[in-house]
C-alpha cells in the first residue's frame, strides 16, 4: 500500500473516531433506509478525497456541510471535489448540518429517492452500475 493510500485510510479512521453530532445522527438514521445488496459506509477514502458517507454499489456519496462550507474558498474546493467524484461515476448529494436537525425525515426521503428514483419507489436490490470509463468498481477491487 502506498504512503498516500495509507494516509487516506488513517485520515478516514480519525474522522470516524471524531464524528460530528450531525454525522453521528445521520449514521444512526441511515440504518432505517433499506439498501438491499449493499450498505452505507462512513468516512470512505475515494481517490484523493474522504467522503462523509457512501453507498459504493449505488455510487452515491452523501456529504454533510457545516457553516464554513458557505465561505467562497471552501465552496470552490467543494465544487472541484464534486466534479471529480462525478467524473468517476459517483452521484453526490449534499446537506447542510442544520437540515439534519430541522428535517431528518426530508433528508432520508431525499437519500432514498437518490437510491431508488423517488420516495415512493419500492426498494429493490441495487445493480452494480458501471463506471463511465468501464473500469471495475472500487468495491470490486478496482
Amino acid at each position: 500500500m502506498s504512503n498516500i493510500n495509507r494516509f487516506r485510510r488513517e485520515r478516514a479512521k480519525q474522522l470516524r473516531s471524531n464524528a460530528t453530532d450531525p454525522e453521528q445522527a445521520l449514521w444512526r438514521a441511515l440504518k432505517n433506509i433499506s439498501v438491499y445488496g449493499s450498505h452505507f459506509r462512513r468516512q470512505v477514502p475515494i481517490g484523493p478525497y474522504v467522503a462523509d458517507f457512501a453507498c459504493l454499489k449505488a455510487r452515491l456519496i452523501i456529504e454533510l456541510d457545516g457553516g464554513h462550507h458557505s465561505q467562497d474558498d471552501v465552496a470552490i474546493k467543494d465544487e472541484h471535489r464534486t466534479r471529480w467524484l462525478e467524473s468517476e461515476g459517483y452521484r453526490v448529494v449534499r446537506f447542510w448540518n442544520a437540515e439534519l436537525t430541522e428535517n431528518m425525515n426530508g433528508v432520508l426521503d431525499t437519500i432514498y429517492a437518490a437510491l431508488y428514483g423517488s420516495p415512493q419507489s419500492e426498494a429493490v436490490a441495487l445493480p452494480t452500475p458501471p463506471r463511465p470509463d468501464g473500469r471495475p468498481s472500487p468495491s470490486r477491487g478496482g
